[in-house]
């Protein structure tokens, strides 16, 4: 029985962040498969269980840029009170305006969990359809909300695009267990955009260029 499960999500604002841009905020024109998985581990997750393998977004709404400046404070919240006033700093931020994404993706078992994905995608379409959900989703950014529901008859965009190397993801999908600190392992992928669509390879693909060989 095929378990991949099909909805959509969308929102006034996104900003799927590319990491070389560091300071300032500049959005790929597509989503990154982890900022997909962010969307789906906000409505359901269960680390122990099994992981999210994004494997299809197809883009709803034309791509449209937009820029502007935010107002942020240099501090990170802590035990010391932050001063606005002598903290604040603007930085530039290039995001995707009026964005419907349709997303496909399925529930990989992890080694050792007896259920089922049938049991699992069962769960997970109650949460949608209850609209429930651990926190808020979001567009890649907290103030960017992500709406979601399941999928219209809406057609992908007609545009073609090679989309160059692309962030996959920032950690190892295959390790789940908390630590005190988090170990990132960046990953890429050659994304392309046809006819509207980006078909996402499996995270354990060669497709797939991991931290710790290339990268090293």
């Amino acid at each position: 029985m095929n378990t991949s499960i099909t909805f959509e999500i969308w929102g006034p604002f996104a900003c799927w962040t590319r990491p070389e841009a560091k300071v300032e905020r500049l959005t790929y024109p597509v989503p990154t498969p982890s900022g997909i998985r962010g969307v789906l581990s906000a409505i359901y997750s269960k680390p122990a269980e099994f992981y999210w393998q994004v494997e299809r977004i197809e883009v709803l709404n034309p791509i449209r840029f937009i820029s502007f400046k935010c107002n942020e404070v240099k501090t990170k919240a802590g035990r010391n009170t932050i001063i606005v006033e002598a903290d604040r700093t603007q930085r530039q931020t290039v995001a995707l305006q009026d964005v419907r994404y349709r997303i496909t993706a399925s529930m990989v078992r992890r080694e050792g969990f007896s259920g089922s994905e049938v049991q699992l995608a069962e769960q997970f379409r109650r949460r949608v359809e209850g609209r429930k959900c651990f926190f808020q989703p979001s567009m890649g950014l907290r103030q960017f909300p992500a709406y979601y529901g399941w999928s219209s008859d809406a057609v992908p965009i007609s545009e073609d695009q090679d989309l160059g190397i692309m962030l996959y993801d920032v950690f190892d999908l295959h390790q789940w267990k908390i630590a005190k600190k988090a170990q990132p392992k960046v990953s890429l992928f050659h994304a392309h955009l046809n006819q509207g669509v980006v078909e996402i390879p499996s995270y354990d693909s060669d497709q797939v260029l991991k931290g710790g060989g290339l990268f090293a």
